[in-house]
């Protein structure tokens, strides 16, 4: 029978620590937030009390009850008193590989016996994590996403069948989305399509083919999406954005293009116009132009603009599906799921058919968009299946 939770520690007081710490006071549960750093546990009560008046704002928690849902939460420098009574602990520190063993393997010696301990990483395998833990059929990754319901569980090759239905009771506890992968895959599988096709978008714009609205008004016309590319990285934090390129492999990326990307970026951050949370990104916030009822129509949407974008996102989805991750049919729920769109990549590749794909891939490779031989995977695979 699957382990009953009452009581989750959160290892790491960052946005991510306290996003989830404050979704499982909103649920019910007993929380704890750790972080060795007292200004971050300092900062860490401010960001979770905006958390909870967010949580109050869609209706998940009574703003009456916030004060009640706050007092749940115990914040701590003391990793031993953190995990003491522990049925659950999610760790979300920086992606590090070296740390995340590092906590892993004091959580291990610390925790109780029954405890199930997971890692909210978001590229780093569990697997690569969970490496000489005495518990590793109670370790898995279970990664959240800031402002959606959807929630990746993936097992190790040690992880347990009751470990991960316990895992999945949690998570539906919390009213959000429980999505099991059949294995391990770099970026999940939201992620593993969401980085390339936020990476196309960037390129477009660092190399001079569009501005920021050209590029989010050509996919908000032909996919009717409420935002682009461009407003998403706002959102995920043009700093993060950036880290990401800084730290591409360099064999895969041309160095050339991720000088352009970062002569984009680097003033934008320096001038404090690092997104969302700055007021200012590629867009200007609260109410950013793209909300705007006339951005649409301001400028006719460039399909030369959208065809690179649609065709990446695509292949990626394919990519996800021929590792055997997940079935089409998953993968588009999962991408429905966590951007509240009304179709994923599968359906609107049957609607584009296979010959045209193919000709829109082929032009990506050509023009060194793609890896021809990942290019020769995804196709193969897109000619067994439609």
């Amino acid at each position: 029978m699957p382990t009953e939770i009452h009581t989750v520690c959160f290892v790491g007081a960052g946005n991510m620590g306290c996003f989830n710490a404050v979704k499982a006071a909103c649920a019910g549960y007993g929380a704890t937030l750790y972080d060795r750093d007292e200004p971050a546990l300092s900062r860490a009560k401010n960001l979770c009390a905006g958390y909870f008046d967010y949580f109050s704002s869609i209706g998940f928690c009574s703003s009456d009850a916030a004060d009640d849902h706050l007092s749940r939460i115990v914040f701590t420098s003391d990793l031993t008193l953190a995990t003491q009574d522990a049925d659950l602990v999610s760790e979300s520190v920086f992606e590090d590989l070296a740390l995340k063993r590092e906590i892993h393997e004091r959580l291990d010696r610390l925790c109780p016996a029954h405890t199930i301990l997971t890692t909210n990483s978001s590229f780093l395998l569990g697997s690569h994590i969970d490496v000489g833990l005495s518990r590793g059929d109670r370790f898995a990754a279970m990664h959240s996403y800031m402002g959606s319901p959807l929630v990746d569980l993936v097992a190790t090759g040690r992880t347990s069948h009751e470990t991960l239905a316990t895992l999945e009771v949690y998570v539906l506890s919390l009213n959000a989305t429980p999505l099991v992968l059949k294995k391990e895959y770099p970026g999940y599988v939201l992620n593993a399509i969401l980085g390339p096709f936020l990476g196309m978008a960037m390129t477009l714009v660092a190399l001079g083919f569009a501005t920021a609205s050209q590029v989010d008004r050509a996919w908000m016309t032909f996919r009717s999406a409420p935002m682009g590319p461009m407003g998403i990285m706002d959102i995920i934090g043009l700093c993060l954005i950036r880290s990401g390129w800084e730290n591409r492999d360099k064999g895969a990326t041309d160095s050339a293009l991720v000088e352009s990307v970062l002569a984009v970026l680097d003033p934008m951050i320096a001038a404090n116009h690092s997104g969302i949370s700055a007021g200012k990104g590629f867009y200007d916030y609260p109410n950013p132009r793209f909300e705007n009822p006339d951005f649409l129509s301001e400028e006719d949407a460039i399909e030369a603009l959208y065809n690179p974008l649609m065709t990446i996102w695509i292949a990626n989805a394919v990519k996800v599906a021929a590792a055997e991750v997940l079935e089409p049919s998953d993968i588009d729920k999962a991408w429905m799921i966590g951007t509240s769109l009304d179709r994923g990549p599968f359906a609107v590749l049957a609607e584009v058919g296979a010959y045209r794909f193919e000709t829109l891939l082929e032009e990506l490779v050509g023009v060194g968009g793609f890896d021809p031989k990942e290019a020769q995977t995804v196709t193969e695979y897109v000619r067994n299946r439609l």
